[in-house]
């Protein structure tokens, strides 16, 4: 890998091609670099020993090494010389990142882009599934501001100050109410109220922006093109750089924001323009504005359409014209709308609800299941197209059921902030109940509150069903999980063999979860339909059900409020959290722990998403990696636990072919194949990790059967080796031995480190790439061999 302006030392040693050291020569540095996983730690903790200094980096991410290893030095198997990568802060760091938690339903959606199945050469499927999801993602943001449009607009500049009694109630709407000041007139509340989602896209703006400019601007390393491999999508050289991308989406999500708003003012002026008590001027005013606006949401379709990733190069094209004018043309047609807004309009009363509402959230429903149909179609074309070993999961219907997970999250969010609202204003009836002061938010809100309670029903069967089989898996593991330790020779103790099982068991459940997540999935996509159907008759759940039977009454009765009421309810929790994680570091960590996996793929979808941190430590450790080669001639291991392997094999692929020849990996944990090959097959599939073990031939992954997360790799090749050892006992040992006279814990996923294997792996690697010579066995008194008698039961 060359890198301008750093000399290559020359190398004291012989390559893997083989070849005696000159021992004239001093030895080549050598060193491993440590990647933490999911939820972070310190450099001290990782490096074990609290005396650190950073070598390079930012307070972002660094990288340290114990203060008394700074200079380079060879190989040495007790006290290696070794660098700890951290990058945690990346989804966990400064109390602002809370907000990313209200970002969720978009950090979904962007998953369904990754999540298709692999097929190589259908161009045009692949086309199709990907303006598909990205329709999906901008329904998404106009369903995020429709929302906060049925709240300010809607109910409270509409309905509350349209109402003498509502006003009266709430002493800072009361100057807004009906009578005969200026902003009696509805048009002006309406203005005026419009500021808020006005305010929203802002916001949505300006965290796009400030985490675009400091994640997706990390450039990747410098090397030869035609180093990428044939299955290998991760190897591009500009698949960690989607700046450009990025910058596109936002400028057409941020103009689709402002078109809802203008949409929402133009709905409810026109209705009454178009009526008796308009005006012939301001009618023809309306009609040319909603000409512009209907433009501009054809523009808004056809960017969609036209955006797309390059990832055979780093994409670094600037940012068409088109592309940057959007913004500013749609913030200015909403100006002239809310001029055309406030304008004079004697007569002009405001009741029930704003028209606008009533049918803008039917359409997006509708919408949104007609484009999730059309997602499953194309990505089942993809599945039945794709090679046997590479399919992935759930039939190839992986990104349409988190799409429909999005979707839903969206309607509880805006469903919930919108029911809250509305009984926060008429605190005394039920909105849109008799003896209710305000019509309440649009029925369609009520109908997808409604269908909560079914489909928590749904979850609590089917998570008591997991858990259940996991019971029976636990039972009939435990007599055998003696057998497992049989060189200690001890007797089965119940107790402890129940636990190992029950541990295994719920680990396995992991494997269970596509079946859970499609049943799920399958029950909200029916009841949204139902939903979508039942909101077409204008009427709440409560209100279709009059006529019917006693018991269905009773049941739409109870849904509608227990719905309602679980749908303020979890926006109020997700509140509370960040609140408490504002405050709590340990809780920031936490609610960071939920992007490590949702946020490490790029924005190719939603540009208003959480940002991949995976732009910014994929380069970080590339370029570390390379750097290092190149200035030293040493040699490499890359040990990286849980989400750290899946940055480290990500660093690896976008490294040349001679620096690759210098380093070795070593996973631990890891959940390349358990979770990225089953569920984003066209990245992480079969086919790419043999690819990526062709490229890296020194490869050992480590894990065990109680680890929820981590498993084998499985790799099977007849040109590669093995790459996985275990399953390793977990616990080290079932009883009692002279050097652990207590009972071991259970380390699950944790801890791979005080296994004797991992220091046995970690040294051969180390032999293999620094020494150029097979593996040898472990030897007494080294790392990862026990004294002769330690491990001699005592049971």
């Amino acid at each position: 890998m060359a890198i301008e302006g750093i000399a290559r030392p020359v190398a004291g040693r012989g390559d893997d091609a083989g070849g005696d050291p000159d021992p004239e020569i001093p030895p080549e540095p050598a060193m491993e670099l440590l990647v933490h996983g999911v939820g972070g730690t310190t450099a001290g903790d990782m490096l074990a020993d609290p005396r650190v200094t950073r070598v390079t980096g930012d307070d972002t991410a660094d990288i340290h090494r114990r203060t008394e290893d700074l200079d380079e030095r060879p190989w040495d198997d007790r006290t290696p010389l070794r660098e700890a990568y951290c990058w945690c802060d990346l989804t966990s760091g400064d109390a602002s990142r809370v907000l990313w938690l209200l970002l969720l339903p978009f950090m979904i959606v962007n998953l369904a882009h990754w999540m298709r199945p692999l097929s190589r050469g259908a161009r045009r499927a692949h086309a199709v599934y990907d303006v598909l999801v990205r329709l999906l993602a901008l329904s998404l943001t106009v369903l995020f501001v429709a929302g906060v449009c049925a709240v300010a607009l809607d109910l409270v500049a509409w309905q509350c100050a349209g109402s003498a009694t509502c006003a009266e109630g709430t002493s800072w709407i009361e100057p807004f109410g009906p009578g005969e000041g200026w902003w009696s007139q509805p048009g002006r509340r309406l203005a005026l109220a419009a500021l808020l989602p006005v305010a929203l896209v802002v916001l949505l703006w300006w965290l796009s922006y400030r985490t675009w400019s400091a994640y997706e601007s990390a450039s990747p390393p410098p090397r030869p093109r035609s180093d990428a491999g044939e299955h290998a999508v991760l190897s591009l050289p500009g698949f960690w750089f989607g700046r450009g991308l990025v910058a596109r989406l936002r400028a057409t999500h941020t103009a689709a924001g402002l078109l809802t708003v203008a949409t929402a003012l133009l709905v409810a002026t026109g209705e009454h323009d178009r009526g008796p008590d308009g005006g012939t001027g301001l009618m023809a005013v309306g009609w040319l504005l909603t000409a512009l606006t209907v433009a501009g949401w054809g523009v808004v379709a056809v960017q969609q359409g036209r955006h797309s990733r390059t990832e055979e190069e780093p994409d670094e094209r600037p940012q068409p014209p088109a592309s940057r004018a959007l913004p500013w043309g749609t913030l200015a047609l909403l100006v002239l709308v809310l001029a055309h807004t406030v304008w004079d309009r004697p007569g002009w009363v405001a009741a029930g609800r704003l028209p606008a509402a009533a049918g803008v959230f039917p359409v997006l429903m509708v919408a949104q299941l007609v484009l999730i149909a059309g997602v499953a179609l194309t990505a089942h074309r993809l599945h039945r197209q794709a090679p046997s070993g590479d399919r992935g999961t759930l039939y190839g219907l992986g990104g349409a059921c988190v799409a429909v997970l999005a979707c839903g999250l969206g309607e509880v969010l805006t469903g919930g902030v919108a029911q809250r609202a509305a009984d926060w204003l008429d605190p005394a009836a039920a909105p849109g109940e008799p003896g209710a002061v305000i019509a309440g938010p649009p029925s369609v809100l009520s109908w997808a509150a409604a269908v909560i309670p079914p489909l928590l029903f749904v979850v609590l069967v089917l998570a008591a069903a997991a858990l259940v089989h996991a019971g029976r898996v636990a039972r009939r593991l435990s007599p055998t999980v003696v057998e497992r330790y049989a060189d200690e020779g001890c007797e089965p103790l119940r107790e402890r063999s129940d636990g190992i099982a029950t541990a295994t068991a719920r680990a396995g459940l992991t494997d269970a979860a596509p079946l859970l997540i499609g049943a799920l999935t399958g029950t909200a996509l029916v009841l949204g339909v139902v939903a979508a159907a039942g909101s077409a008759t204008g009427d709440t759940p409560s209100r279709a059900a009059d006529d019917a039977p006693a018991a269905v009454a009773a049941v739409a009765n109870t849904c509608q409020a227990l719905g309602s009421w679980l749908m303020g309810a979890g926006v109020l929790l997700l509140l509370a959290l960040g609140r408490r994680a504002y405050r709590d570091t340990s809780a920031r960590r936490t609610v960071g722990i939920l992007w490590d996996i949702g946020t490490f793929w790029p924005r190719a979808a939603h540009p208003f998403a959480p940002p991949c941190y995976a732009e910014r430590a994929v380069p970080d450790l590339s370029w570390r990696m390379g750097t290092w080669v190149e200035a030293t001639g040493g040699r490499l291991v890359i040990s990286a636990h849980s989400q750290g392997s899946v940055l480290a094999a990500a660093a690896v692929w976008q490294l040349d072919a001679a620096t690759r020849s210098r380093i070795a990996l070593l996973t631990h944990g890891s959940p390349l194949a358990r979770l990225y090959g089953r569920w984003f097959p066209a990245y992480f599939g079969p086919q790419a990790l043999v690819a990526l073990h062709r490229d890296m031939p020194r490869w050992r992954n480590l894990w065990r059967a109680t680890d929820p997360i981590g498993g084998p790799v499985g790799v099977a090749a007849a040109d590669v080796p093995r790459v996985d050892r275990g399953p390793l006992p977990d616990p080290l040992h079932y009883g009692r031995t002279l050097r652990r006279p207590l009972p071991e814990p259970i380390l699950g996923h944790s801890d791979y480190a005080a296994d004797p294997a991992f220091a046995a792996e970690r040294a051969k690697l180390f032999h293999r790439v620094v020494r150029g010579a097979p593996d040898l066995p472990a030897q007494p008194g080294a790392p990862g061999a026990e004294r002769p008698g330690a491990g001699r039961p005592v049971c």
